[in-house]
């Protein structure tokens, strides 16, 4: 056809006979034909940005390349910045959020191109019958016209496709390697200011149609406890049972482990995933998986019980509603897990209180190594169950579960060896005639007798980011957490702090899933749009742009210490836990000492802290963080303080101080 074209153009050159106004017909139907071609081959699926000329997907509501948003979702009398998105007043020619300068292509209406770059985007556009009409136009007047598809007028907050699903790796991934994460000093320098009160805020309603129809509630479930105890053979013999893993998966896993000496650790391979844990036999990473109960859909947080990984087990674990800890019920395994020399048994439970856990689920492992003997699940239930009330864990609020993830005994049905079964029926008997309140057959039952987690909606929204993978090169960047607070959808505006970078919500995925948005205690990853790849970093926290969290180096905390042979003093250097950020703080006040009953001040300024008191301090940390008041948001005010490789003090966020240089 283009050759054809070419003749007839040759043709038309040649022949000087023909009259001006005969060759300009014959020009438009050389346009008309050459247009037939061009629609041929321009796909239906596609749209070209009005900037840089980029064909990008009909799904895609911004250009994939520049940032533009698709020409009929503009509003009139604005333009959008094509690096923060940003909608601008058509009289500025700066942008109001970033600064830049507006594009010298975007004119008034809503952000449309020039009627020369117009003209080149929309002429694959032009049905035949405008330009037939153009060309009957043509041979009455010689004076040229111009046409141009008029721009819809849609609003961007009722769009329900925001964007493509994320092309990198999804939560999974990205969750597995957090133990990996950089959560070091922070080097930016920041505006350290007083966030405004959160409590009084009405931030507008979100509708997240994605779950309207899913009735299962989320549970965030750690599961903790002393290294060796089995948890990761647990969770993948879980897993296996449940359908998460196939047995192809699984046979895979057996014969890597028999190649390696190490069968029994098949299970344990499924989530330990990493050449250095396979070959330590051991979790160095908080390590995710998915299933379903029938009032649950869980997200499963496998955790290191080596002490050398603790600060991993914090970082991940942080994010939990409830959770199991895992008990060696091996004789000497026990004790090793409860001793207070080390016993990472105590320090986990200690630990996970602290984030606000107060369902536990205690999973006595490895009946079948002490003969599924009664006996032995009573020591350790008395003696464990003194401590966990030591730690404010209510009764009514801990399931005593025995089991055998290696032999398959209590986890998801009932259990089959006839020695646990008898006292398990037992069990049974004194709950019907009133004597004891049963605590279901299984391991899966305990977890969906759960209580729902109390979730708080109403507050602007506050996500902590715990790991991210950068796109430098398309100017994204995708982070991962769990909402703590609000709500979230496609196409809202966040602000990053410390950075106090704006940037916008393009895609949102949810449990390995594209969604269009999320809710408080979701498990999310954010694809975020017109940002600084290089100014995000795990430990900064979302939160919406007219209410920024608080960024200090400078805390008040009230903290209950605990098994500690050396005292705290003025001076103090310790090792500052919150959320999913690591500082080196010291102590620079001893305010006073508390009642541990009452939580009434006894002394003022103490010399020094001694074991198992309660007390009000001030910190100076080495970098700037993300916090907030326990009284405003518990999820980013309870903190941990570490030194020695060891856990020795427990606490929340009082008051948010000025920053200290």
């Amino acid at each position: 056809m283009g050759l054809i074209m070419r003749k007839t153009f040759i043709t038309i050159g040649l022949s000087s006979s023909l009259c001006p106004l005969h060759t300009k017909s014959l020009i438009l139907i050389g346009r008309v034909l050459e247009t037939n071609t061009k629609q041929e081959l321009v796909k239906v699926d596609i749209w070209r940005c009005s900037i840089c000329t980029f064909d990008n997907r009909a799904s895609m509501n911004v250009c994939d390349v520049c940032g533009n948003p698709k020409q009929e979702l503009v509003k009139a009398g604005v333009w959008c910045c094509p690096i923060c998105t940003f909608d601008n007043e058509d009289t500025t020619n700066l942008c109001d959020m970033c600064g830049v300068l507006r594009n010298p292509l975007i004119k008034g209406g809503g952000g449309k191109a020039s009627a020369a770059t117009s003209d080149k985007v929309e002429q694959s556009n032009v049905s035949k019958k405008e330009i037939a009409g153009e060309v009957k136009k043509e041979l009455v007047s010689e004076e040229p016209t111009s046409s141009s598809a008029s721009t819809a007028k849609v609003r961007r907050d009722n769009m329900k496709d925001r964007g493509s699903s994320i092309k990198s790796r999804g939560y999974h991934g990205v969750m597995s390697n957090v133990g990996n994460m950089s959560v070091s000093s922070n080097p930016r320098n920041a505006e350290s200011r007083i966030a405004p009160s959160r409590s009084q805020t009405k931030p507008q309603k979100i509708v997240c149609t994605d779950q309207l129809e899913d009735k299962l509630n989320q549970l965030n479930l750690a599961i903790v406890g002393h290294v060796d105890s089995g948890k990761s053979t647990l969770s993948g013999r879980l897993l296996h049972l449940l359908g998460q893993i196939s047995q192809k998966e699984m046979h895979k896993y057996e014969k890597e482990a028999k190649q390696q000496g190490k069968g029994s650790f098949a299970y344990a391979w499924a989530l330990d995933e990493s050449a250095e844990e396979r070959e330590r036999g051991i979790t160095m990473t908080v390590a995710v998986a998915y299933f379903n109960t029938k009032s649950y859909r869980v997200v499963l947080l496998d955790s290191p019980g080596h002490r050398d990984f603790v600060p991993n087990m914090i970082s991940g674990a942080t994010q939990a509603d409830a959770a199991i800890l895992v008990v060696d019920a091996s004789i000497g395994a026990f004790e090793a897990g409860i001793d207070v020399s080390g016993g990472q048994t105590r320090e986990h439970a200690q630990l996970i209180k602290s984030f606000g856990v107060d369902q536990i689920i205690i999973a006595i492992n490895k009946m079948d190594v002490v003969g599924y003997s009664k006996e032995r699940f009573d020591t350790i239930k008395n003696q464990l169950g003194t401590f966990l009330r030591a730690c404010k864990f209510k009764d009514s609020l801990v399931l005593w579960i025995p089991l055998s993830a290696m032999e398959n005994q209590n986890l998801v049905t009932s259990p089959s060896d006839a020695r646990l079964l008898s006292w398990l029926v037992y069990w049974q008997l004194l709950a019907l005639l009133g004597s004891i309140v049963f605590q279901g057959p299984c391991l899966l039952d305990a977890i969906d007798s759960l209580q729902p987690p109390q979730r708080d909606y109403s507050k602007p929204i506050l996500m902590p980011i715990c790991d991210l993978v950068k796109l430098p090169s398309q100017g994204q960047v995708s982070v991962c957490g769990k909402l703590e607070t609000g709500a979230l959808q496609t196409g809202d505006k966040v602000l990053v702090i410390p950075s106090r970078e704006m940037a916008t919500v393009r895609s949102l995925e949810h449990n390995s899933q594209v969604c269009n948005s999320a809710k408080a205690g979701d498990n999310v990853t954010v694809n975020l749009q017109g940002i600084d790849v290089n100014r995000v970093m795990a430990g900064d926290v979302l939160c919406h742009p007219e209410y920024p969290i608080a960024v200090t180096n400078h805390l008040e905390l009230k903290i209950l210490l605990l098994d500690i042979a050396v005292p705290i003093l003025i001076g103090s250097q310790l090792e500052f836990h919150v959320h999913h950020v690591k500082e080196a703080a010291r102590v620079v006040r001893i305010l006073s000492l508390l009642d541990p009953k009452t939580g009434k001040e006894t002394k003022k300024s103490p010399r020094c802290l001694l074991a198992k008191q309660n007390a009000i301090i001030e910190v100076v940390l080495q970098g700037i963080i993300c916090v907030e008041e326990h009284s405003k948001c518990k999820g980013l005010g309870r903190v941990s303080l570490r030194a020695s490789g060891r856990t020795i003090a427990l606490g929340l966020v009082t008051r948010v101080l000025e920053k200290k240089e």
